[in-house]
């Protein structure tokens, strides 16, 4: 009888993120991830497959986002991302910071989807749902490679991050802007370092990621910092807004945004008990301030004043894109409700 040399010779398959929500969900996030790796960072990463890598949005300035990732190691406590991770049966607490995803098809799917005949350039928006720079981009490159076919097929991109990384692909980004058009947002929320550290426990200081918006800018990509999410009671404060624009207008931002924290199910909990636990007054306030997702318009408006005196009295600045809103967010704040299709 005849063999069928592929009875043998199949190699392992990566799991796909459906069935990683399905093993999740029967065993846990440590049973249901047998071929994790655990680095010494504390976190696991399991390398999964994905169906898709342009994922479409509707009533946002931009038509498609790319997240080659999932998961983040900078555990922002108020990141709106953490609600998403329930897709993957996986908790928006510590296993959002410590549980990632990496697809590790993502630039082959990417390319393959932008060489159809039926792509026409548009906006893509470059880490709507988790940092592209997080630390694991130095070993997978998924950002980088992806920017180069992105590149290719002159599509013009919004990039946002907290992570100095950035900087190893400026040859790239200098490229995209020429062929195409490239704007980096580089979120940096505060200079306080007090509130820096409790906030943000996993990204580099804000005057590292300011920098990288100087070396950016000098090398002719288009760069500029949001200051994003403004936090109240944390990082609200006028002294301490002015001495965040201040940095920024210092170090040669091409822009400058804020907008107002928001609390969504899911992020919403998180950050709660994060107050909870750290801050018990502020926590009482705030069941007061968020009655729903967002503050009350009033408040967000007081803020935007601010920040508005702030840029007039550093001339080099001017407002962001859409008025001040991040490249991901409509004049609320909102994101895209299809984010987490793969």
């Amino acid at each position: 009888m005849k063999s069928h040399p592929l009875l043998f010779d199949l190699k392992p398959q990566k799991p796909t993120t459906r069935d990683i929500a399905n093993q999740v969900k029967e065993h846990g996030a440590i049973l249901g991830l047998p071929d994790a790796a655990h680095l010494a960072d504390g976190a696991s990463y399991q390398e999964v497959t994905c169906r898709s890598a342009l994922n479409r949005v509707e009533g946002m300035p931009f038509r498609f986002t790319l997240n080659p990732y999932r998961g983040c190691t900078h555990g922002c406590h108020y990141c709106f991302a953490r609600r998403y991770h329930t897709q993957f049966e996986l908790g928006v607490g510590d296993e959002f910071s410590s549980v990632i995803l990496v697809k590790t098809n993502f630039v082959e799917i990417l390319s393959r989807e932008l060489d159809k005949a039926s792509w026409k350039p548009e906006e893509v928006a470059f880490g709507t749902a988790t940092d592209p720079y997080q630390p694991i981009e130095g070993h997978y490159k998924l950002t980088r490679r992806s920017l180069e076919v992105l590149a290719r097929a002159r599509a013009p991109v919004g990039l946002i991050t907290k992570g100095p990384m950035v900087v190893r692909d400026k040859d790239v980004l200098v490229e995209l802007g020429r062929r195409a058009r490239c704007t980096v947002y580089v979120s940096v929320p505060t200079v306080d370092e007090d509130a820096w550290r409790l906030l943000e426990p996993g990204t580099a200081h804000p005057l590292q990621r300011l920098r990288a918006v100087r070396e950016l800018n000098d090398a002719g990509v288009r760069a500029g910092v949001l200051v994003a999410p403004v936090v109240p009671g944390l990082t609200s404060q006028p002294a301490k807004l002015e001495r965040t624009i201040k940095a920024i207008a210092d170090h040669g931002a091409a822009f400058v945004g804020a907008n107002v924290l928001h609390l969504k199910d899911g992020t919403r909990a998180h950050f709660m008990g994060f107050l909870e636990k750290n801050f018990p007054d502020l926590f009482v306030r705030y069941r007061r301030l968020y009655r729903g997702a967002y503050v009350p318009k009033s408040y967000a408006k007081d803020v935007q004043a601010i920040v508005k005196l702030l840029q007039e009295r550093n001339k080099s600045l001017v407002p962001g894109p859409s008025s001040t809103v991040p490249p991901q967010t409509d004049d609320r704040g909102r994101r895209p409700t299809t984010e987490v299709s793969d």
